[in-house]
């Protein structure tokens, strides 16, 4: 109930980890900044920590952009870095408020120094290494104008150690970063590999039909036609006998990309069996099925592979099957593809390199 009521539901992308732990670690900082301001106001009020009307006034200001920030943001992931920008120019306002309007308070320089690693963390090295060097400004120049004044001492101190923060926090931002970034990428290289077939580069069966189930759902959800056609390479076991298996797998590679490259970015293609292939497409009616497996069926057959044993010519035989999407319970996918499977092996039977639709 409270994650729900801090963070709602903004959708992230599984590759944008670091991005939805920003988006959560800059919403939980300022709803905390507002609740703990509004614990020092409630004090002064009760006479138990009193503070200046003119800061007052600051800290009334920073709690209330504080909570509106976070009510920006809330379920709005885009509107990060304009958020986390405009909370950190209040923040700064409110801390050299206190700076200046607090002398009671010996230890409001702390203030500045929860903010270095957040802005390090939240918006990067460069907005880190700005803000050290606007707070070191800001100390250097409010510290002849305070009521009681930190000794040189103190200021060096105080300019050496945010320095040292800096240091510490771009290190450590920058090392973490890269290590996200590795781990993501060799997350994504293993995905890649469970979910593709490693000769030809195409979706393997697993991970097509999976996809697939997926599609038809959606089609059906929305009442959209969807088709499949189901592609075998004829005599592909002659290829192998005769040339060698080296020739069959650049066909198969050839092939592969050939059929990827003849469909839209929408569609999916998955290598299903030895020298079977199957290519869903979504919002495609059978008789533009049918359409899109000639103009596939022409491809491969201009394609003459180049293999070790020369160009080869390929054919192919497919099947197109289709679903309106209009059913209340959808088709599943199997049964789908089994009707583009009996379509091909009707093409195969009329004399192969040929489209035929159920």
């Amino acid at each position: 109930m409270l994650p729900r009521l801090l963070f709602a539901a903004p959708h992230f992308e599984p590759h944008e980890e670091f991005a939805a732990f920003r988006y959560k670690f800059l919403i939980v900082a300022m709803v905390a900044a507002a609740v703990l301001t509004g614990v020092f106001i409630v004090s002064s009020y009760g006479a138990v920590n009193v503070i200046s009307a003119g800061h007052m006034v600051s800290m009334h200001v920073f709690t209330a952009v504080s909570l509106g920030c976070w009510w920006a943001l809330r379920g709005h992931k885009q509107r990060y870095t304009a958020v986390a920008w405009t909370y950190e120019v209040v923040a700064m306002g409110e801390y050299t408020s206190a700076l200046l309007l607090a002398p009671q308070d010996e230890l409001r320089l702390l203030w500045f120094y929860t903010n270095v690693p957040g802005v390090f963390m939240l918006l990067g090295s460069r907005a880190g290494w700005a803000i050290t060097v606007v707070t070191i400004g800001i100390l250097l120049a409010s510290n002849p104008h305070m009521p009681v004044p930190y000794t040189p001492a103190a200021l060096m101190t105080a300019v050496c150690s945010l320095l040292y923060l800096g240091v510490f926090f771009h290190v450590f931002g920058n090392r973490s970063i890269s290590y996200f970034k590795r781990m993501r990428t060799y997350n994504q290289e293993l995905e890649r590999l469970a979910s593709h077939d490693p000769l030809t580069g195409v979706m393997n069966a697993r991970a097509y039909y999976a996809a697939c189930d997926r599609g038809i759902r959606a089609a059906a959800r929305h009442g959209r036609p969807c088709s499949v056609l189901f592609i075998d390479l004829d005599h592909f076991k002659a290829i192998n006998d005769q040339h060698g298996h080296d020739a069959g797998d650049a066909v198969l590679k050839a092939t592969a990309q050939c059929i990827a490259g003849g469909i839209r970015g929408t569609d999916l293609v998955g290598r299903i069996g030895g020298e079977e292939f199957s290519v869903f497409l979504p919002e495609t009616a059978p008789s533009d099925a049918q359409a899109v497996g000639e103009a596939l069926r022409a491809r491969i057959e201009r394609l003459c592979p180049q293999t070790q044993a020369g160009p080869l010519r390929v054919t192919a035989s497919i099947g197109v099957a289709g679903s309106q999407g209009a059913q209340a319970e959808p088709e599943p996918f199997k049964a789908l593809q089994q009707r583009a499977d009996q379509a091909m092996y009707a093409a195969k039977s009329l004399g192969r390199n040929r489209v035929s639709c159920v």
